[in-house]
This record gives C-alpha cells, structure tokens and sequence, in this order.
C-alpha cells in the first residue's frame, strides 16, 4: 500500500455505515458444497457475496482498529495496518458492477439446491470474540433491525446449465486478481500489529497487556482467520485446476499422518538451523496412515508447526544441543473419536510453572529475549522464526477454534509438557470403513 494513503471523511462515513451491519458466518460443509464444480455463474455468485460480505468485515476492523483503548490506536504500526483495512475496503466497495441481460441475471436466481444450515461453533462460549453489547448474529444486539438474509438462502450449491457470456468470466477473474492483491497487501499483518503492541508497551512503559487488549487481540485475529479464508478459498477455485480430493484449499480428504509428519520435519529443520544442530531432536509420530477428514491443511500444519517448535526448543534448551544423542523423544500420538481427531504432542522438557500457565496465552508473552520485529519484515502467518513474539500459541488456539476445534496445554512442573489440539469432525457422517 502505498504510505500516502489517507482515509477521507467520506471514507470514514462508509466504514461506519458497513459497520453498522452484522457478519454472516460461513461452515466448511457449505463450503465445501458449494464449491464441487462450479460454472462461471456459481463463481459470479460467490463473488457477488464477498462483495456483500467482505466490505462488513473489513468495516468492522477498521473501526475498531480506530478505537482501540489505552492510546493502542495511536501506534505507528496500528494506523498502518488500519490504512491497509481502509483501502481494501474502498477497492471493494468501488469495483465496477458487472452488466448482464436479463435472460443470464435470472439464470442466476434459480439455483436448486440451497446450502445446509450451519451450527453454532461449539468452541466459542457466548458472544466470546464480540465487543460489549454487539453480536454478528441477524436483527440482535447492537444490529437489531439490520437484518440479512442467512448464507444458505442467497448462496447457492449451484446454478442452471446456462452458457455464461465471456464477460460473466472477464468478471471473475478481474475480481479474482483484486482479491489477490488485497490478500498481499494484509500478508505482513500478524507481525505489523504485534510490532505495534511492541511499540505501545514502550511507550507506555507496561510489561503486560490488559484483558481488554487480549480480547481485542483474538478478535481481531480471528477474524483476519475468516477474511483470508473466504479470499483464499474463492481465489483457488478461480485459479487452480480441478482435483479429485480439493475443493479450493479444503482437502476433503486430509491426510492427518502426512500433514503432521510434514510438519514435524519442518520444524525439526527450523530447530537445527538455530541451534546449529546436525540432527534435531527426535520425534516420534504415532498415527494411522490412512486417517483423513475434511479440513483446511495449511491451518493444520500451521497448528502443529508452532507447538512442535516449542516442544523440540523447550527439550533443547533443557538437555543442551551438545548431547543431540541424549535428548528423549518428543511424541506426537493421533486418535480419531466419535466428535473430533486429536493429536497429543508430548516434551520433557521441563513443563511450565503454575504461575505461569495463565500468562502463555497472553500475546507478546515469551521467554526469548530481545522482543523486536523488523519494520519490513514481510512473512506470513505460516513463516516464523523459532520463537520470540510470543503469538505462537494463542494464534494456534484461534486457527483451531475457527473450524470447532480447540486446543489444550497440561504441564508438569520439572518433567514437561503436554498439548492436544482437538480438530472437529466436521465431516462426521463419514462412513467408518475399516
């Protein structure tokens, strides 16, 4: 973006306007659904409701990022990334609309078969990622009277075997590549924001965020969660060639031993190139090779990326990365019950204080030393040195939430730790074949 952006009033009255209406959530399973072999005209739809859907998102931020407590709004990097919600926003709103005849705009509206009702997320204790009198839901709290009309009643499985017109296509794949771009622009989010809860601990001097912080942390995140999931999944079905086992980035068919065997060996390489280790600690994975559901895999590796990192660092830093042959296992054992699969990853490497088991899912917490973030570093969630921003594990607890999952943490003082990451079933009707 460039650094001469400035959000008018004009502006500023629209992000209020949009932000005046609740969010629609959107499940896997309709995802899913929606998206097997799409014609342009599905497509059109979808982008016809991330034009809805994704300027209310973007508002909501914008405006809370406006009104964080305590001065937070005031950093730097905090008005920084509140430009990038700006401007995504306004090249949203203003993309041109597409034109089509009549015959082709009715063809749209007579899809057959609607999307299935989605469930509350179970992870989510009431009203737990929404501010103080607001909620997402339609015609409640703070929206009262703003009512939309539920996804599964304007999003449609699929459309009429109509032969779309080339500019039905020419307008996919325009909007396609803006989405791409705003997808860019928001990449060095994550690490943006928490330089600019860096910046605002030294200016006010604090060891510690407060509760409202934290709670506007997760929010936000969660919610960044949400935006780059629905860009990411209509871009790939935009760009990417059919696959038998993909609907966009959902992998209906994950394999959970690749997947967690991947990440093992990622962060073992990430492990040995701090260190200077010639081979990283062991690991050992107990799953069943062919163990697959539904779900996103990026979000899972992701998870089990981050929390191995701070198993193969808690071990090394306890038995030294001199005696590679010395240092036990780390386990990582994988079960399928009848609601969620849940991984267990195991260390001893000294386990955690009990006072301090509070404080590991606060953000900026962290036991590395020299807490500073390059002002151009430009990585993604999914690229992270070793450790020391201390986001790790609360942002790998919201990916696991997002999808109706959760994750846990039981340590033992002066043994080690143990972390399960429980992943929804989100496919459960899935016949148990043997």
């Amino acid at each position: 973006m460039p650094s001469t952006f400035r959000i008018s009033s004009a502006l500023w009255d629209k992000i209020h306007h949009f932000a005046s209406f609740p969010q629609t959530g959107v499940s896997l399973q309709q995802m899913v659904q929606f998206g097997q072999n799409p014609s342009q005209g599905t497509l059109l739809r979808a982008s016809q409701f991330l034009l809805e859907e994704l300027p209310v998102r973007l508002a909501h931020r914008a405006k809370e990022l406006d009104e964080l407590p305590h001065n937070l709004s005031n950093m730097p990097s905090i008005q920084k990334v509140k430009n990038w919600y700006a401007q995504s926003f306004e090249e949203l709103i203003n993309f041109p609309p597409i034109s089509l005849q009549p015959g082709i705009r009715a063809a749209l509206n007579q899809g057959d078969i609607s999307l299935p009702v989605s469930t509350p997320n179970l992870s989510f204790k009431e009203n737990a990622y929404s501010r103080s009198g607001d909620s997402n839901r339609n015609g409640t709290g703070a929206n009262r009277g703003r009512l939309r009309i539920p996804i599964e009643k304007r999003y449609y499985a699929r459309t009429t075997t109509t032969e779309w017109p080339p500019e039905v296509h020419d307008y996919n794949t325009r909007f396609t590549k803006t989405l791409e771009a705003i997808k860019r622009r928001h990449d060095p989010t994550v690490t943006t924001v928490a330089q600019g809860v860096l910046e605002w601990k030294q200016h006010q001097k604090a060891q510690n965020i407060g509760l409202d912080v934290q709670a506007w942390l997760d929010r936000f995140y969660m919610s960044r969660i949400g935006i780059r999931f629905l860009i990411g999944q209509h871009v790939a079905l935009n760009t990417l060639a059919p696959h038998p086992d993909y609907v966009g980035i959902i992998c209906t068919r994950a394999n959970v031993h690749d997947i967690v065997h991947e990440a093992i060996e990622n962060a073992r390489f990430v492990c040995e190139e701090h260190y200077g280790m010639f081979k990283g600690p062991p690991v050992q994975l107990i799953c069943p090779n062919n163990l697959h559901f539904a779900y996103v895999p990026g979000h899972l590796s992701h998870i089990c990326f981050e929390l191995l990192k701070n198993s193969l660092r808690a071990v090394v830093e306890r038995y030294g990365h001199e005696k590679e042959d010395a240092i036990p296992p780390i386990k990582v054992i994988v079960v399928e019950g009848k609601e969620d699969i849940t991984i267990k990853i195991s260390d001893e490497g000294g386990g955690i204080a009990r006072s301090a088991i509070p404080l590991i899912w606060k953000y900026t917490y962290t036991t590395m030393e020299g807490q500073h973030i390059d002002q151009n570093f430009q990585a993604s969630d999914f690229n992270a040195p070793m450790a020391g921003f201390g986001y790790g594990l609360p942002l790998s607890r919201l990916y696991a939430r997002y999808f109706g999952g959760d994750l846990r943490l039981i340590s033992m003082d002066g043994f080690g730790t143990d972390v399960y990451i429980h992943l929804n079933r989100l496919s459960s009707s899935r016949e148990p074949l043997p």
